[in-house]
């Protein structure tokens, strides 16, 4: 295999893993910061660098720092008559298919290495690779079924505590996380339709031909709303924290755990909120489209006639893509923290109605409309 290749595919690798692990510990101070503004709190504040009699807190960013820390010294407690094989193995599976899930997931557009310093020709030559890890013939149906092996971590961890709470908690888990799955599914059938794709990639092309007016939001802002109440489901965040549960059931399928493996849980459900809102990015907003910029620079025109046009080297280019794609991500991601804070929990019983009364029978109709607008539109 060429080393230049070899190479792209570790630095993406590499960019993944710095995304993933720098987005995870911010949006653990942004979701303490977020509900102490909500609550009129201060927040967090205290975890600091003693420096000459002053404490350097960031305003709350060492917390994280200071949580991992935490984990890493805390006591890894065991119940005695747990499966420590499964106990052990639990949080493992449960954070690591969410990683996985971004090997498919482009970040920017292709980018040419004969063209870096120069500005990109309309038929460029020479090596060009694309900004993911992998182009998988499958596309997005990758990302559900390794995210799909959640469920399976909630309900061994549930299991194999030996306490009643984790076992319900490991039960709700299951039940919702595989009853919302069916409903995500179903809620981009419409945009598979419309794209004609299952490849992200060719998703963001798709809306980029078509200006802003062509983003999946705008086209299919039924599927939009669908997809992401069930991401949010799928993640179980209020208002779909049913499986935790504190005040009923004390924490829930992870009540048993302690030190690093529970930090493994909470760290899974925020690389799953990075993945879902990537996903929405990719198949709603465009990607890493930005409105009046093309592969070779600036063109702003209205109604036929241009007023502005200023040329820029491929590398800017691809720097703004893969800043756009990364500022809509966080838009999307303090819009989830702010539903966190904003809305009460569910009650099972509602989550469950909510499914399979509601969201299910509107994705199928969403099906229904878009395949019928396609038919007789010819388009």
């Amino acid at each position: 295999m060429d080393s230049v290749l070899v190479a792209a595919t570790v630095g993406k690798i590499l960019f993944v893993l710095v995304v993933v692990l720098t987005l995870s510990p911010v949006l653990v101070w942004a979701d303490r910061r977020q509900s102490a503004m909500i609550q009129d709190r201060v927040g967090p504040n205290r975890a600091g660098i003693p420096i000459g009699g002053f404490n350097l807190t960031l305003a709350g960013l060492l917390h994280p720092l200071a949580d991992a820390l935490k984990f890493m010294w805390k006591e890894d407690f065991i119940p005695p008559k747990a499966d420590k094989l499964l106990h052990a193995l639990a949080p493992i599976v449960s954070v690591i298919p969410t990683i996985a899930a971004f090997a498919v997931i482009p970040f920017g557009d292709v980018i040419w290495l004969d063209h870096l310093g120069e500005v990109l020709p309309a038929s460029p030559s020479g090596r060009g690779i694309p900004f993911q890890v992998a182009s998988l013939n499958i596309g997005v149906l990758y990302v559900f079924a390794v995210s799909g092996m959640g469920v399976v971590g909630a309900a061994i961890a549930g299991y194999c505590s030996d306490n009643k709470y984790s076992l319900l908690g490991g039960l709700r888990a299951a039940g919702q996380m595989v009853s919302y799955e069916v409903t995500l599914g179903l809620s981009l059938v419409g945009c598979f339709m419309l794209y004609n794709s299952l490849l992200l990639e060719d998703m963001v092309s798709w809306q980029i031909d078509r200006g802003i007016l062509g983003w999946g939001i705008w086209r299919q802002p039924v599927a939009f709303i669908l997809f992401y109440a069930g991401s949010i489901a799928e993640t179980k965040r209020i208002p779909f924290d049913i499986p935790e549960g504190e005040s009923e059931l004390a924490g829930g399928y992870f009540t048993e755990y302690s030190g690093m493996k529970f930090g493994m849980f909470m760290m899974g459900e925020y690389i799953a909120m990075v993945v879902s809102c990537a996903l929405l990015t990719c198949i709603f907003f465009g990607g890493w489209d930005v409105p009046f910029l093309a592969r070779d620079g600036i063109h702003f025109s209205l109604l036929g006639h241009t007023y502005f046009e200023h040329t820029m080297a491929h590398w800017a280019v691809s720097v703004i893509y893969i800043a756009s794609f990364l500022a809509k991500t966080v838009v999307l991601l303090w819009l989830t923290l702010m539903i966190r804070w904003s809305l009460p929990r569910f009650r099972y019983d509602q989550v469950m109605k909510m499914c399979w009364r509601y969201m299910l029978p509107l994705s199928l109709l969403n099906i229904f409309v878009t395949g019928m607008v396609i038919l007789f539109s010819g388009s």
